[in-house]
């Protein structure tokens, strides 16, 4: 509420004063991956005593200034979001917020249920890393429909009602309690089917009966045919290694060398947070992908976001190439220091 919104203001204010201005690492996606990179036991929740973190800088200065950076950029946009923290603003001015206000106050100026961020991002550890896991590639089949296919299944309709579970403790305890008398036994009236069926009372139906599955494709109409004639499907399987859901933005290049960006939210997470499969309709054949171009969701393993995959220098090459250029040219002095001697040079 002070370092984390403080640094994000500054950042967006750092922004405004010169589109050049040095960045210090609050508020890009990417200045906050190493940190994500750490171990789990070396991580604490944005949401934590200050006597508890180990890395206090990222955790109440980077993680929320970012975290507030990708929910404008990315996740909600610039307008919807400079509506509701506006709106916080002035709600919220000369009073003393806590963050649950802040979060509040921002699902409801901006009507938008984003719980599952402040959840993860303000509440969790777990980083962002989504993976693409496999691509198949397909076109229609405009000929003619298989033939139909006929299944017989011989089962029956009725089972006895047995519980695979054992009894709970509940009511093995109401059993023996003596000072407990149930209903049914009170007023036998109340005995109903269901009474008799659960102790075994009622005859259950042996007999296996047919259940038929017809399955066929239907020829394709006009319309539909048109629609699909000529285009490319892509079947795109995700996985969340990281933990944290976050928008899926995907850049196609295609094999006429123009690209595409194509963004998908969040929310597609929804049904499962662990494995996605989404089916993609194109009209050009698809050369290659990759998923977050712009590093804007501070995604933790890069090596997993393209197809075909494309081997990345590992650290030790890095660290390799920088040492050798320090000692081709030790001496060198930076932009600022070169500047100031060719202004002594001058005078």
């Amino acid at each position: 509420m002070d370092e984390g919104l403080n640094s994000f203001v500054e950042y967006l204010t750092e922004e405004l004063f010169d589109n050049k201005f040095p960045i210090r690492g609050k508020g890009p996606a990417w200045a906050i991956v190493d940190y994500m990179k750490l171990p789990k036991e070396q991580l604490e929740p944005i949401m934590t005593n200050s006597e508890n973190i180990v890395r206090f800088g990222p955790n109440a200065y980077t993680k929320p200034a970012t975290g507030l950076n990708i929910l404008r950029e990315t996740i909600m946009g610039r307008e919807l979001f400079d509506y509701a923290f506006k709106e916080y603003a002035r709600r919220w001015a000369f009073k003393h917020p806590t963050p649950a206000d802040l979060f509040r106050t921002m699902n409801d100026a901006s009507a938008e249920n984003l719980d599952w961020f402040w959840r993860g991002w303000f509440y969790g550890i777990e980083p962002v890393d989504i993976s693409l896991d496999s691509v198949k590639h397909f076109s229609a089949d405009l000929g003619n429909p298989p033939a139909k296919v006929d299944t017989t299944i011989m089962k029956n309709i009725d089972k006895p009602m047995v519980s695979k579970f054992p009894e709970d403790v509940s009511k093995e305890r109401n059993r023996t309690d003596k000072n407990i008398t149930f209903a049914t036994d009170a007023d036998t009236t109340l005995r109903d089917f269901y009474w008799k069926y659960t102790r075994g009372l009622v005859p259950y139906d042996t007999t296996k009966y047919a259940q038929h599955t017809v399955r066929y494709d239907e020829p394709l109409d006009d319309a539909t045919r048109q629609k699909v004639t000529g285009k490319q499907f892509y079947e795109l399987q995700f996985s969340n290694k990281g933990g944290m859901v976050m928008p899926i933005i995907i850049e196609w290049s295609y094999k006429d060398g123009t690209k595409e960006i194509e963004r998908i939210p969040a929310q597609v997470w929804r049904k499962n947070e662990g494995h996605l499969t989404k089916v993609f309709m194109k009209d050009k054949e698809v050369q290659s992908i990759r998923l977050d171009p712009n590093r804007e969701t501070a995604d933790i393993d890069e090596s997993n976001n393209s197809w075909p995959v494309v081997q990345s220098e590992n650290k030790f090459q890095l660290f390799k190439a920088k040492q050798q250029l320090l000692r081709s040219n030790p001496q060198a002095n930076n932009p600022m220091q070169k500047a100031k001697d060719q202004e002594k040079k001058a005078f």
